[in-house]
């Protein structure tokens, strides 16, 4: 019996031993696996890396590549157009004025009514739609049927209130999409953007498709003003605080606008203003340089998108895009380890997180990052530890710190080639007594991923103060702009009627 017991003594060691070395090698493969996303994840803080010299390296490429945008037409990725725009609104307008408004994600229509002073402007009845996806790839009649008959409802919701004496209603039509412009009123579609493929409207013009949809419904509106939705918030940014040069949005797409000298518009020479000055809408999505951190999973999304090679810097820094960088990376990271868990066919499809989503799982304040847990188990991610859960809420943070960053280099671009970031910008022809004086300048901002994404906002105005410096930016004001763009086109066809 002595010999037995020992036998299954020994037996009992060898097995545990087994189980042991098991388990050992478990734990060394579960670290191999951590230790390969974790090289995922430093290779993308690295690929992202934003320092402050890069920056301003951005930033000089961006002033040097609207001077040449400027100076002749294909001379940039930045389109550099021309919006006719040379008078902003003053604050004395009176009267009712509509507008509507084409976005990326949604559809606005709204009525304002200015009663000659700043204090008193009265927005009324403001309607906000998401755009049926049907439309983006439909046909112009379709679309501007659409536009039509949603303006319909709105007016036989107002019954006669605002047009009690039979006048024609006046209306700005805000379109958020690359337009060259004949007159402040006439422009037409140079391409579209932000998802939408509706070929056959491209060189047609804009204006004219939407008065001729208007017409067919019996509606009487005169379609005044074809504006950029960057300019409508550059409208209202003005009408406030007439210190306001520059307007950006931050949304499902990105663009900006400012105010220009009419002597730097080189490609326009011999056209005269009033005022000395003309409205620029830059089209900066566009924009390029090779100073941008670009990384593999950008590379790959715009290999896969509808318009590969183009709209660079919109890809890296608006809503659109960003929830489908950091789902690539997270693909990725499934990919290599099964810390994710079995595979989920929905994490494969493109655009399948939002950014709304990013903004949040970044913005998770719970003990256990529910929220994460949450919109993973949406993407067929489940039960995932904690741990992973802080690793996605990291990717978040990279990819939006890159966003934010990259749109603070776009501004103070634009504040250098004007002259309004201490250095008295590019081709100035400023004394040096002007540019020691520094002006105080207010750049407006709107859109959904701004107003509504806290962490992008904090990281666009940190970096904002690094690039400028303390000194500087002290003059520069951040000013965000409720529904500007859709506010200000109609305040800028108040301005004309005055």
């Amino acid at each position: 019996m002595g010999k037995v017991a020992v036998a299954f003594a020994a037996a009992a060691v060898v097995a545990a031993c087994s189980v042991a070395a098991v388990m050992v090698r478990r734990r060394v493969k579960s670290r191999r696996k951590w230790r390969s996303v974790v090289e995922i994840l430093k290779e993308l803080e690295e690929g992202c890396d934003t320092p402050v010299g890069r920056l301003r390296q951005v930033v000089d490429a961006m002033a040097v590549e609207m001077h040449a945008g400027l100076a002749s037409e294909g001379g940039s990725k930045l389109k550099m157009l021309l919006t006719f725009v040379h008078e902003l609104p003053k604050g004395t307008e009176k009267g009712t004025y509509y507008a509507l408004h084409l976005g990326g994600t949604y559809f606005r229509i709204l009525r304002v009514h200015l009663g000659g002073e700043r204090s008193y402007l009265d927005v009324q009845d403001v309607e906000r739609h998401p755009i049926p996806s049907h439309l983006m790839n439909s046909t112009s009649e379709v679309l501007f049927n659409f536009l039509a008959f949603s303006m319909e409802r709105f007016i036989e919701k107002e019954g006669n209130e605002s047009n009690s004496q039979g006048v024609k209603r006046e209306l700005a039509f805000t379109f958020s999409f690359p337009v060259k412009h004949s007159s402040i009123s006439s422009g037409v579609l140079i391409k579209w953007t932000k998802g939408f493929e509706i070929s056959e409207m491209v060189g047609k013009d804009i204006a004219e498709c939407l008065q001729v949809a208007l017409n067919r419904r019996g509606l009487d509106m005169h379609v005044a003003a074809l504006v950029n939705d960057t300019v409508g918030a550059l409208s209202l940014g003005y009408y406030h605080d007439p210190d306001t040069v520059v307007a950006v949005v931050f949304g499902t797409g990105s663009n900006a606008c400012y105010l220009e000298r009419i002597d730097a518009i080189i490609k326009s020479q011999g056209l005269l203003t009033t005022s000395g000055s003309m409205v620029v809408n830059m089209e900066w999505g566009n924009f390029w340089s090779s100073h941008l951190p670009r990384t593999s999973y950008d590379i790959d999304l715009d290999a896969e998108s509808s318009n590969s090679n183009d709209m660079g810097f919109e890809k890296m820094i608006s809503g659109m895009y960003l929830g489908d960088i950091v789902r690539r990376v997270i693909l990725r990271m499934s990919q290599e380890s099964d810390i994710f868990g079995p595979s989920s066919s929905l994490l494969s499809e493109p655009y399948a997180l939002r950014t709304n989503s990013v903004s949040a799982m970044h913005e998770d304040d719970t003990p256990d990052l529910q929220e994460v847990a949450r919109i993973l188990k949406d993407l067929g991610v489940s039960e995932v530890p904690l741990k992973v859960r802080k690793l996605v809420v990291k990717v978040c943070d990279v990819v939006t710190r890159r966003a934010g960053r990259l749109a603070a280099a776009g501004i103070a671009g634009i504040l250098k080639k004007i002259g309004r970031d201490g250095s008295g910008g590019i081709t100035s022809g400023r004394s040096r007594s002007e540019i020691q004086m520094q002006k105080r300048t207010v750049v407006a901002v709107e859109g959904g991923l701004y107003m509504n994404y806290s962490m992008f906002r904090e990281y666009m105005e940190e970096a904002l103060v690094e690039i400028l410096g303390e000194e500087v930016s002290q003059y520069v004001v951040v000013k965000a702009m409720e529904d500007g763009s859709s506010i200000g086109s109609a305040l800028l066809v108040a301005s004309l009627q005055s």
